[in-house]
């Protein structure tokens, strides 16, 4: 498996668990299930005001954002483009200090955990790696060919 299969992987793995939190955001389900582990209540994270920037549920923007990765990465496997790579690995980027924001706000704030929300983070975290392993050949490339 290539870096940008892994990345489809891991941005359907975190759209999945950002697909659950947005259910619950919206009101389409009213029940979590958690762990059964001391420490995690979900429902209270998701639905604490930090969950809701701009007034707009954060699983859904997460879920946006990880199903954009999925076209973008598509579009890499087939050929070279750096113009792409660089983009995908700056959003990527962006998206995994997004992702670590929140989850050091889990314990601060609302002492809790989600589950959900470290699935999405683990897979931020790892499509970010992926990312930008996938941009630093196409740097070296370009500088050999200058």
């Amino acid at each position: 498996m290539d870096r940008t299969q892994a990345i489809v992987g891991l941005s359907l793995v975190g759209a999945a668990s950002m697909a659950v939190v947005t259910l619950f955001q919206t009101g389409l389900v009213s029940r979590l299930p958690d762990p059964p582990i001391r420490g995690f209540d979900s429902e209270r994270v998701n639905a604490s005001p930090i969950a809701y920037p701009l007034g707009i549920p954060d699983g859904a923007l997460s879920l946006a954002s990880l199903a954009l990765n999925v076209p973008v990465a598509a579009a890499l496997g087939r050929r070279r483009r750096p113009g792409l790579a660089r983009s995908l690995a700056g959003k990527a980027v962006l998206e995994a200090a997004v992702s670590a924001w929140y989850v050091w706000q889990m314990p601060a704030r609302e002492r809790a955990w989600c589950a959900y929300c470290l699935a999405g983070a683990a897979a931020t975290l790892g499509i970010a790696a992926l990312a930008v392993g996938e941009a630093r050949p196409v740097r070296r490339a370009r500088r050999i060919a200058a």
